[in-house]
């Protein structure tokens, strides 16, 4: 299924996003990153975001919307155009001092680091006002075949511009990300901030590693659809469950192993109430199976909604 003007933009920025947050985290150091990083972004900003990415937008989505109403003097495409121009005098700033800083020149790390910052914070502001306003308000103005028009630009604009356009520099800010240092989204939460997000959810979770070893469950303090203490942790997750199911827990244990299945669920009646129950294959990165997760939630309220009940209904 090929993908929507929408989607292709969406992904551009969810990349570009990552790249800015693997960057971050090497100019948050004392040494800066290397020389060669900095080379490598430049590139990037410049070959990708700046000449490909916005232009893409320019050239395609913001004139269709135009012609379909939306007007280019006042209102959200003003702002991003004039946020376009706001970038490229940044970028034409970054450029020369990465330059420098790449061939060697320390001096240039502090107004680099500050203009990357400055930029950085731009476009990610300026992507979440495409990705959450415009692009949905756009939805409204568009008609399919515009839709299928823009992305025939989109594509025109890359071919272009080289072969492999987008896969050539998707790769280049894999590459930026695999020399910086990426972190994920959970790193900067407390400890006991994130085990309160867990133990906040509507839903039950437990984990056991690659071993079968039960390692954690959430909701100790809580009321439980499925009792359980302390004592549980550290067992073999075999232990937890009766052996007339044993082969079935087993078979899905393997089954996530060796990546033949990504979910097995369940659903039974307790009482009044109806309980889904779920386990998911845990993964790292590179794809290694790090154990299981399961979840259990009451879905009685679920079952019974009807029509539709918005936020502003819901505070109201």
């Amino acid at each position: 299924m090929n993908a929507r003007w929408d989607e292709l933009l969406r992904r551009d920025h969810e990349i570009t996003e990552r790249v800015f947050a693997a960057m971050e985290a090497r100019f948050a150091t004392a040494e800066g990153p290397s020389p060669e990083l900095v080379g490598l972004l430049t590139s990037y900003l410049q070959g990708y975001v700046e000449a490909c990415h916005n232009k893409k937008e320019e050239l395609h989505l913001f004139p269709r919307l135009q012609a379909a109403g939306m007007p280019r003097h006042g209102g959200p495409l003003a702002v991003m155009l004039q946020e376009h121009e706001r970038a490229s005098s940044l970028l034409a700033r970054l450029a020369p001092l990465g330059s420098a800083y790449a061939a060697g020149d320390r001096s240039a790390l502090p107004e680099l680091r500050a203009v990357f910052a400055e930029y950085a914070g731009l476009c990610k502001d300026h992507f979440w006002k495409e990705s959450d306003i415009l692009y949905p308000m756009a939805q409204r103005f568009l008609s399919e075949d515009d839709g299928a028009q823009i992305v025939r630009g989109i594509e025109a604009l890359e071919a272009l511009l080289g072969a492999d356009t987008r896969r050539r520099y998707y790769a280049l800010a894999d590459q930026i990300i695999a020399l910086g240092e990426l972190r994920d989204l959970s790193f900067g939460l407390e400890r006991d901030v994130l085990a309160a997000i867990l133990n906040s959810l509507p839903v039950e979770l437990s984990f056991i590693d690659h071993e079968d070893r039960v390692r954690y469950f959430s909701h100790e303090h809580g009321e439980k659809i499925f009792g359980r203490t302390r004592g549980a942790i550290g067992m073999a997750v075999q232990s937890c469950h009766p052996p007339k199911s044993l082969h079935l827990v087993n078979q899905i244990l393997a089954d996530f192993k060796a990546g033949r299945r990504d979910v097995a669920e369940f659903w039974i009646d307790m009482g009044a109430r109806k309980v889904h129950i779920r386990y998911w294959p845990v993964r790292g990165e590179d794809g290694r199976y790090l154990g299981t997760l399961e979840t259990v939630q009451d879905v009685t309220a679920i079952q019974q909604l009807t029509g539709e009940r918005r936020l502003l209904d819901a505070v109201a």
